[in-house]
């Protein structure tokens, strides 16, 4: 048994290095430098909590934070329960379920720089397809930029993760096919509709991958940086600032790298926090029996 602990020791010992190497000693600095001016070709000056009572007065870092708890909820809540309605409607295996499941899961392999591109292209005041679309339906004058009109900006920002739900589709139509085909029958003998069944039999034992997928694409929500940098960076006005890209501008434009990392430490606690409180509601590792 010992002989056997340490085999494993060995075994999991270049894994937790890499991982203290990569991770670990990084976080601690981000934690360690938040409480100090630090800047690069300057000498560290310890200044407490300076740092966090600066951000609660920052308006950009408010607007930022706000962005931010905005998109980690609708990404947990609409980019999930779409990502799980269409998984349901293809475990039916409808008529072109196949070319549907296909394309549906384009976006998922298509780099957040690129889908940036294609979307600007998209949203194109000029010569754009939607503004084309609009055109073509009679508004001969219409001319909107999307992306810079303070009216539609966040929500067209929004628009270009909120509906790619292609990765929650995957995790939950795994999950399906794992569901006994024993339950569908006894659901069947005793009347159930196949919406019912869905809705009483099968979403009830999604539950855990469920809550997995709203982790997933709620902390996703906490490191979205490449699709806001490259639309819009965060303009107009800050409407589309999110902590990342703040903590971004901060450190790399600003050279401001104290107070950078104390926004990064608020978005490690952010993150450890809806871990949490996901697993809490979703009560992973107990039985419904």
């Amino acid at each position: 048994m010992k002989s056997n602990r340490l085999w494993y020791t060995l075994f999991l010992a270049p894994a937790v290095l890499i991982f203290l190497l990569v991770f670990g000693f990084p976080v601690v600095n981000v934690i360690f430098t938040s409480f100090f001016d630090y800047k690069i070709n300057q000498p560290m000056k310890f200044i407490g909590f300076d740092n966090y009572i600066a951000l609660f007065s920052d308006k950009a870092f408010l607007v930022a934070a706000k962005n931010t708890i905005i998109w980690v909820i609708l990404q947990g809540t609409v980019h999930v329960i779409l990502g799980v309605a269409v998984a349901l409607v293809l475990s039916h295996k409808p008529l072109g379920w196949k070319i549907v499941r296909t394309s549906y899961m384009i976006p998922i392999i298509i780099s957040s720089a690129a889908r940036a591109m294609l979307l600007l292209y998209v949203f194109n005041p000029q010569m754009g397809l939607v503004n084309s679309l609009f055109k073509m339906l009679g508004f001969e004058n219409f001319s909107l930029n999307w992306y810079y009109d303070p009216s539609t900006s966040f929500w067209t920002v929004t628009s270009g993760w909120l509906f790619f739900a292609s990765l929650i589709t995957i995790i939950v139509m795994a999950e399906i096919a794992t569901i006994p085909q024993s339950l569908y029958d006894a659901a069947k003998i005793d009347g159930a509709s196949k919406l019912q069944t869905d809705l009483f039999v099968v979403l009830p034992l999604l539950r855990n991958v469920i809550g997995i997928s709203v982790i997933l694409a709620a902390t996703s929500m906490l490191k979205e940086f490449e699709l806001i940098f490259l639309t819009t960076n965060g303009g107009p006005n800050d409407t589309n600032l999110n902590l990342p890209l703040y903590l971004y501008k901060e450190a790399m434009m600003l050279n401001n790298y104290g107070y950078a990392n104390s926004i990064g430490t608020l978005l490690i606690f952010l993150g450890l926090v809806l871990i949490f409180a996901i697993t809490r509601i979703f009560r992973f590792g107990q039985s419904d029996v």
